[in-house]
């Protein structure tokens, strides 16, 4: 969300002295210096030249603002050059940027440096058909990276400088470092979990204790295959064991890539463990350390599960994906939870645990999604454009004594869009219907979350199984001020402290046959209004810390609570007004 010295809002940001005036390239052009008005602001320094007739930029030099309110960049410089070919057109010639990344002052860091030149443009050619096809900006081919040194001298634009050629040497030194070993270790066991002994992965390392209040004191002990087992297949397995059930809990996989143009993959999985249901997808694992410590309420509404599963996925191109999944759950439910339903019209005879088979389609497109990739994983960097994804799941009765038959069609939408310069929205718009006859487990449980941390693709201040839906519509929206306003005033300024707010609402509703299944019709709420959320909070204190205080606006009546006392029991927590949650995040 830099603000650009050419932009039209430039004269809002930048002060601008005239220079110099010269002729370059048989061009006449103005060299001017620009300057931030205001301090920390996300703003440059630097200057350019302008040709005085097409008002184009001939060339531009620039680095940030020393002040500028951006974390783990020390500094970063910028040259693009421009040339006006064949008298027709301005087009960029030459493109340097260097970054000194840096995760404090005087401290470790490293300094990022890109170079990309072009030349041989073509205006008014036929192009054929195929330079459209696929959607990457840049292709790369298969052997480009084991090309000799001889054909990179010839094949460069310009010939590497010695600076340039020590800095191969540097790089091919550094790796064999035992320092900077330690160094990678340490920053992939902190992102991933896992700590790599030659062929296997030992972790995740937040999982080998934890505790709740079926299980009481667990202990887990897992791991996987590494890269240097194989980068095609991929083994990985657990066992943990609960001291107060005093039950064995294990599970285990087999991931394999058929071929990766296109990406292509395939696995089996079976697991049996207890597993909180309700949740959101970016909640932390059950058996996280973190979710025992930092949890508002016991860990009583559980349930034990037993899958197996087999999937196929293919990316067809980069962006759009589909999922074809065989999955078989066997539920019962542990603590306060209670499935009991009548498995027969005439309501004579109940069930308290749950078997179902699915047949799911998932697909997902982001039109020119880029990636970081590894030698077998990558990681999505995203797009500018939203991401679309659909979700097909068919129940399958009788097909390994599964109980129903029902479908399930989801909708999900989110984007992320810069307000120039008052920070970016992040929104997410989802929709769902179920169509059968099913216990509320396998309807849609509104995600919730009973710790106190941050969880964005969930209702904060909402209890797991609080709202359960058969068709929904929701909306989770925040907006990240990046400093806008608290950057403006003195004694805040130099803490870098960022704003955000946001809102989050959910309307559904729950037919009758749903409801009468139960032998308990009161074990949930439906949502009889929009459920809503509002929030205010602080991000970026000292860099990765998030705080957020959250307003619950609806159901909140002291019926209400009530009634909710009666379905979980009087130890349970009922549901608050106002609370705050907290997380940690890595951004600039």
């Amino acid at each position: 969300a830099f603000v650009s010295p050419i932009s039209d809002l430039g004269l809002l940001y930048y002060r601008y002295y005239l220079l110099d005036s010269a002729v370059i390239d048989n061009q006449w052009c103005y060299k001017l210096k620009f300057k931030p008005r205001r301090p920390q602001e996300l703003t440059f320094t630097g200057d350019f030249w302008v040709n005085d007739t097409t008002w184009a930029v001939k060339k531009i030099q620039m680095r940030i603002a020393q002040d500028a309110n951006i974390n783990w960049i020390d500094d970063m410089a910028i040259v693009q050059e421009y040339t006006y070919v064949d008298g027709k057109q301005w087009m960029q010639s030459k493109d340097m940027l260097v970054i000194d990344f840096a995760a404090k002052e005087d401290g470790m860091g490293f300094i990022g440096r890109k170079s990309t030149s072009y030349k041989n443009f073509r205006f008014n050619q036929p192009i054929s058909d195929a330079i459209f096809t696929g959607t990457e900006n840049i292709v790369v081919v298969d052997d480009a990276l084991n090309r000799t040194v001889d054909f990179w001298q010839e094949a460069r634009h310009d010939s590497l400088a010695d600076r340039e050629k020590k800095i191969y040497h540097l790089v091919d030194t550094i790796k064999t470092l035992p320092a900077f070993k330690s160094y990678v270790d340490i920053i992939t066991l902190f992102f991933t979990g896992y700590k790599e002994i030659g062929n296997f992965e030992l972790g995740p390392y937040y999982t080998f204790f934890s505790f709740n209040a079926v299980e009481g004191a667990r202990f887990r002990f897992g791991g996987r295959t590494s890269d240097n087992f194989s980068t095609r297949l991929q083994l990985s397995g657990y066992l943990a064991y609960g001291i107060k059930d005093e039950e064995f809990k294990y599970g285990g996989g087999v991931k394999y890539m058929l071929s990766k143009k296109p990406r292509q993959f395939a696995g089996v999985g079976y697991k049996k463990d207890v597993q909180q249901l309700g949740q959101s997808d970016n909640a932390f694992q059950d058996d996280n350390i973190l979710t025992s410590l930092f949890r508002r309420s016991p860990a009583n509404k559980l349930t034990e599960m037993e899958q197996q599963k087999g999937w196929y996925e293919i990316e067809w191109i980069p962006g759009f994906s589909n999922k074809i999944t065989l999955t078989h759950n066997d539920y019962s439910p542990l603590g306060s939870l209670n499935y009991s339903y009548f498995t027969n019209e005439e309501k004579t005879t109940i069930k308290n645990t749950i078997s179902s088979s699915e047949l799911s389609l998932y697909t997902r497109f982001l039109y020119r999604e880029k990636f970081v990739s590894g030698r077998a994983d990558r990681i999505s960097i995203g797009s500018a454009y939203p991401t679309v994804q659909v979700n097909y799941v068919l129940g399958l009765k009788d097909f390994l004594k599964s109980d129903f038959d029902y479908q399930k069609v989801t909708l999900k939408i989110d984007d992320q869009i810069k307000i120039k310069p008052f920070g970016y929205t992040y929104y997410v718009i989802q929709a769902g219907r179920i169509w059968g006859t099913i216990p509320y487990p396998l309807l849609e449980v509104h995600p919730g979350n009973e710790s106190y941390f941050y969880d964005y693709a969930a209702f904060n201040m909402m209890n797991y199984f609080e709202f359960v839906s058969d068709q929904y519509i929701s909306l989770f929206a925040t907006h990240h001020f990046d400093g806008f306003f608290l950057d403006k005033i003195p004694l805040m300024r130099k803490l870098k402290w960022r704003e955000i707010v946001g809102i989050k609402a959910i309307s559904g509703s729950l037919s009758e046959a749903n409801r009468d299944i139960l032998t308990n019709p009161n074990a949930f709420s439906s949502l009889t209004k929009p459920y809503t959320e509002v929030s205010a909070g602080v991000e970026n204190i000292l860099k990765v810390l998030r705080v957020d205080f959250i307003w619950r606006l609806t159901y909140i009546d002291e019926p209400y609570k009530i009634t909710y006392k009666e379905r979980f029991g009087e130890k349970a927590i009922t549901p608050t007004q106002f609370g705050f949650r907290a997380s940690l995040q890595l951004v600039f």
